[in-house]
């Protein structure tokens, strides 16, 4: 063997007949998504007029401390106003929100100059976390994550220019949450992965998984009166005036929820479908099924606690002081405030673990139909 090249199976490709079957299949969940998207379009924008959180005659403005004294005051200069020098600062008073000088700060000033402490600013930071993750998933994954960032970008358009109008103007939160869910996986899926028959497979086990978790998550957020209401009674009340449904975000968000995971389970799973393939290209699809399933049972069990954990580590504040009330565990989890969690946790769970034998099942009967034909052997050179 010449130095330099990997040995390995040749890839499977799918016969023209199959990608024509997946082709279609993807053509007719289009379609539907589009008249989907049509029936809850939005007509109304009335979210973009933005709530006026300021006084009259006050301003938000930018400011770096420049002192902070003892009695919970400070002195801060606003930014491109250096020339107006210090001005006096009101802090919250609140112990565990320590501030120096040389912190960026976002502050409220009001009629009579002073200003008023609202929250630091923490752009820049967050944007150097930005660049550093950019800049490494390209470097690792190239041309595939420059793919799977831009695809990230459109699908979060899709969910700022779409979703939030549709549910302010009272569009069904099921098929918001669906046709959001089919529209950003389609831009996801095919920018990071390319348009072939194994991101057609991943893209067509998600949707099923997909559809589970819809189903079910509206039957339980109605089954557990799952109302939305938040302890933020301000913000309850605004969205109540806009006419928007509680209930019907929690849905919806729940569905959204379980994009990511069902996602990386497909993908992992018809690629696991098409490695094996390639290495035993004697397997007819029931054994391609079998061997894919004993990987995807592994997958199951990591991902189903994984899901679990980042839920519990977004809600521990609340879990936290809903337990100082010294209720038991069962009136704990079924508080309103951490039902939400665990149905949302549950109900992902559930659309995970039949998305794996779905997408497998797919994956197997595309790679190892009768008529399927494979590719030359690639050489190392052409092994991303």
């Amino acid at each position: 063997m010449a130095a330099g090249h990997v040995h390995e199976g040749p890839p499977p490709r799918a016969s023209e007949r199959t990608t024509t079957i997946l082709a279609t299949l993807v053509g007719v969940v289009l379609f539907v998504t589009a008249m989907g998207a049509a029936a809850v379009w939005p007509t109304d924008f009335r979210y973009q007029g933005s709530i006026n959180s300021a006084a009259e005659g006050a301003r938000w403005v930018s400011a770096t401390v420049v002192d902070v004294v003892d009695d919970g005051s400070a002195t801060a200069i606003i930014r491109g106003e250096e020339d107006a020098g210090p001005i006096d600062m009101v802090t919250v008073g609140d112990p565990t929100i320590v501030i120096e000088p040389g912190d960026k700060v976002r502050a409220l000033q009001l009629p009579d100059g002073t200003l008023g402490f609202s929250d630091f600013e923490r752009g820049t930071p967050m944007l150097g976390l930005f660049i550093a993750y950019a800049l490494l998933v390209i470097l690792v994954a190239r041309w595939r994550g420059l793919g799977s960032l831009l695809g990230l970008a459109l699908a979060f358009g899709v969910v700022v220019f779409f979703t939030v109008p549709a549910l302010f103007n009272g569009g069904d939160p099921l098929v918001v949450g669906l046709v959001t869910g089919s529209g950003a996986l389609f831009l996801l899926l095919y920018l990071a992965h390319g348009p072939n028959a194994r991101t057609t497979t991943a893209y067509l086990g998600t949707l099923a998984g997909l559809a589970v978790t819809a189903v079910l998550a509206w039957w339980a957020v109605r089954a557990s009166n799952l109302t939305g209401l938040w302890s933020e009674e301000g913000a309850h009340y605004e969205f109540y005036t806009r006419n928007v449904s509680l209930q019907g975000m929690v849905l919806c968000g729940i569905i959204l929820a379980g994009l990511g995971v069902l996602n990386d389970v497909t993908v992992t799973q018809a690629s696991a479908v098409w490695e094996l393939r390639a290495a035993r290209p004697d397997l007819d699809w029931k054994q391609l099924f079998v061997r894919g399933m004993r990987i995807g049972r592994d997958h199951i069990a990591s991902t189903v606690y994984t899901i679990a954990f980042v839920y519990v580590g977004a809600a521990l504040p609340t879990i936290m002081l809903v337990s100082l009330y010294g209720t038991g565990l069962g009136v704990t989890l079924t508080s309103a405030e951490i039902a939400e969690e665990v149905v949302r946790t549950l109900v992902g769970s559930i659309g995970l673990v039949l998305a794996v034998p779905l997408t497998t099942a797919i994956g197997a009967l595309v790679v190892a139909s009768h008529d399927s034909v494979i590719q030359p052997p690639a050489s190392a050179e052409s092994v991303e």
